[in-house]
């Protein structure tokens, strides 16, 4: 690349930028949730190409994914939600024959809480019912629903830090009802007013004992945000146990109207 080509980009990120306060606002690409709602009458827009790997195991699955969120705000504070993965295709080294479908869909709203809460965090709290509405191969077992919160609070030199708490009620293949946990921990730095990264903890299940396995990992990502209604971001996600993928790479844009 010519050597002015990268200066003027590199430059592009570092220089200040006029960024509104009413700056787009993502539930993507961490685990961890925003606090906030998308506002009266404003539909927004997540979605992303994913690639999962499991390398552990003995065929190593891996999956395309096209995890999609839609967000609508029915007042200030609430906002309804319909979010799923999307598009799934399905590959592997064994001879297992591939899969690809629709993958289930999931229901739900946010309230954001406006008043602070401790330390002045900003709150939210999020319910979901997950439909088994997928293809064949795809399919949950049965309805999944899920009460999470969400708090977020401002730290010095630009920092950020999000955690997630929650829990699940779900059914196993034999129709059992279970509970399980959900927990997530983010901390950002705005390199920029458009430029910021983060680093997070997630489990998007700890698994009830003889119902289901522990989902845990540690991620990683870079968002941009182009104007005030567009963003782009990547990121990734390493497994830290077996029962959890070990690789997934995400690439996704985010828009609102």
């Amino acid at each position: 690349m010519n050597r002015h080509l990268l200066l003027a980009a590199l430059a592009a990120f570092a220089a200040p930028a006029v960024v509104s306060a009413d700056a787009l606002s993502t539930d993507r690409p961490d685990f961890v949730e925003s606090s906030l709602s998308v506002g009266t009458g404003t539909f927004q827009i997540e979605t992303s190409v994913a690639m999962e790997r499991r390398n552990g195991i003995d065929d190593r699955p891996r999956t395309m994914a096209t995890p999609t969120l839609l967000r609508f705000g029915l007042s200030e504070n609430w906002e309804a939600r319909l979010e799923t993965d999307g598009l799934l295709d399905q590959r592997s080294d064994a001879e297992s024959p591939a899969a690809d479908g629709f993958a289930d869909i999931a229901l739900g709203v946010k309230y954001h809480l406006p008043s602070p809460g401790p330390g002045d965090a900003s709150t939210a709290l999020l319910f979901h019912v997950d439909l088994p509405t997928g293809s064949r191969a795809f399919r949950a077992d049965g309805v999944r629903t899920s009460l999470r919160g969400v708090a977020e609070w401002e730290l010095p030199y630009e920092c950020s830090l999000g955690l997630m708490p929650g829990i699940a009620l779900a059914e196993d293949e034999a129709g059992q009802q279970y509970l399980s946990g959900i927990a997530g921990i983010t901390l950002g730095h705005a390199w920029t007013p458009v430029l910021r990264s983060f680093v997070e903890l997630a489990s998007e299940e700890l698994g009830s004992a003889g119902h289901s396995d522990t989902q845990f990992t540690f991620d990683t990502g870079l968002v941009w945000l182009v104007t005030d209604n567009l963003q782009l971001d990547t990121a990734a996600y390493a497994g830290l146990n077996r029962s959890t993928p070990d690789i997934t790479i995400a690439i996704g844009l985010s828009a609102r109207w």
